[in-house]
């Protein structure tokens, strides 16, 4: 019966979250206030109704019932409780049920701390984040059922695969998730500003923070998973270049450029354009992430086997939303205003340095993941791409930013100069 409950919840999260999507960016488009203020109580109700539907499926682990068929493939009834809990996520269908969870979690948090934003805005940002949150529940509901029954149950389950039997893999994915899907608040922050024609220093102070927590959340993750491949599996080094490893570091990398950037709309009001683009893109390589570890194109341990229709179903949801955003973005970025000026050896220019430096480093990193399932896709031949080519590529792009800045000069006394720094290395 807890089972259903949370089936159902999860269906009712569905419809909420069509009406979180379509109502409120209808509302902002008509000016209608009273459309666009039930953005924030459609918020609250999807992550109630996902919770649930969380907690069910938890229960149904923590009381071993193996009549879920996700339970008996995944969870043994000796199992300490810890390996119990993080069984809910050591699967593909539950560690859907907690991604879209935190999805709501972070469009909760902007519903209820988002008092301060201009309300057109605050409305789009949730209709933005509510069309994700569909997007991924359709794919749970449609494809990935996590209680779909068994009968008869079986007497005893198949147990949590060994090696994701560490605490360090307990907490991995939560930590992972939260960094991926809090980024999509900056993708939704930057798809409201397209739409609104409108990028100032109050947007800047709501993307800024929003990145920060992304990213501390996906370095742990990172770090975690990190230490685990390396005393679990004796990869040797801290870093494989595994490609689910370069899957999660590629929007950190970019994440990491578009902090900075943030800065700079924020302080001098300018690289607005880049940091909208760079919004989009910080997500938009989250999804692709997903897009790997979920499709089987991979052979990983760290990728979940799944048939390549429930990849086919991602590969949709990335066309639509990294297409759709990156199409509003070249439609209206010139609706833009470029904003404030700044001297090319300054602080901000030391920042676009660094921004470049980053991208150039994910962009290397993207091309030795991706081109070998390019090339076997387009001609049938099959290459590895490993450390050698990882090492000779990315560490020289990236050994300018093991330099810090040198000391100020010319500094800014409030008489309107400039501060300069010389860049070491």
């Amino acid at each position: 019966m807890i089972a259903e409950l949370g089936h159902f919840a999860l269906m009712l999260a569905t419809g909420v979250a069509v009406f979180q999507f379509l109502v409120p960016l209808y509302g902002a488009q008509r000016g209608d206030r009273m459309l666009m203020r039930s953005a924030a109580p459609a918020a609250l109700l999807q992550v109630f109704l996902i919770g649930i539907s969380f907690i069910a499926l938890t229960h149904a682990y923590v009381v071993s019932d193996f009549s879920v068929l996700n339970v008996a493939e995944n969870s043994h009834s000796a199992k300490p409780l810890i390996y119990k809990i993080s069984g809910v996520w050591g699967n593909h269908e539950g560690s859907m049920v907690l991604w879209v969870l935190i999805l709501a979690v972070f469009g909760a948090a902007v519903a209820v701390f988002g008092d301060n934003l201009p309300l057109e805005l605050k409305s789009r940002v949730l209709a933005v984040q509510g069309s994700v949150g569909l997007a991924f529940l359709l794919f749970l509901v449609l494809t990935s059922n996590p209680f779909a029954r068994l009968d008869p149950p079986p007497i005893e389950g198949n147990g949590l695969n060994p090696i994701l039997q560490d605490p360090a893999l307990a907490f991995h994915p939560p930590f992972l998730y939260a960094g991926y899907v809090g980024l999509s608040i900056a993708f939704s922050f930057a798809v409201a500003a397209l739409i609104e024609g409108r990028v100032d220093a109050a947007w800047a102070r709501w993307v800024r923070p929003w990145t920060l927590a992304a990213w501390m959340f996906l370095t742990v993750g990172i770090a975690m998973g990190s230490w685990w491949a390396y005393y679990e599996l004796g990869w040797g080094g801290w870093w494989f270049w595994d490609p689910v490893e370069n899957a999660s570091f590629m929007p950190w990398l970019v994440a990491t450029a578009l902090i900075h950037s943030a800065i700079v709309v924020e302080k001098r009001n300018a690289l607005k354009i880049w940091t909208v683009l760079l919004s989009i893109l910080a997500f938009s390589l989250s999804l692709v992430g997903t897009f790997l570890v979920r499709s089987g194109v991979l052979t990983s341990v760290h990728a979940f086997a799944v048939d390549p229709e429930r990849g086919a179903f991602i590969l949709l949801i990335l066309m639509i939303f990294i297409g759709g955003a990156l199409a509003l973005f070249a439609w209206r970025a010139q609706t833009l205003k470029a904003g404030g000026l700044f001297a090319p050896v300054s602080r901000e220019g030391g920042l676009v340095a660094n921004n470049l430096l980053l991208c150039v480093s994910c962009l290397a990193v993207f091309v030795g993941t991706l081109y070998p399932l390019a090339l076997e896709t387009w001609n049938g031949s099959k290459i590895s791409v490993g450390p050698p080519y990882f090492d000779s590529v990315f560490v020289p792009v990236m050994t300018p930013l093991t330099h810090g800045a040198g000391p100020w000069r010319d500094g800014d006394h409030g008489d309107g100069h400039h501060r300069h720094f010389a860049l070491e290395g």
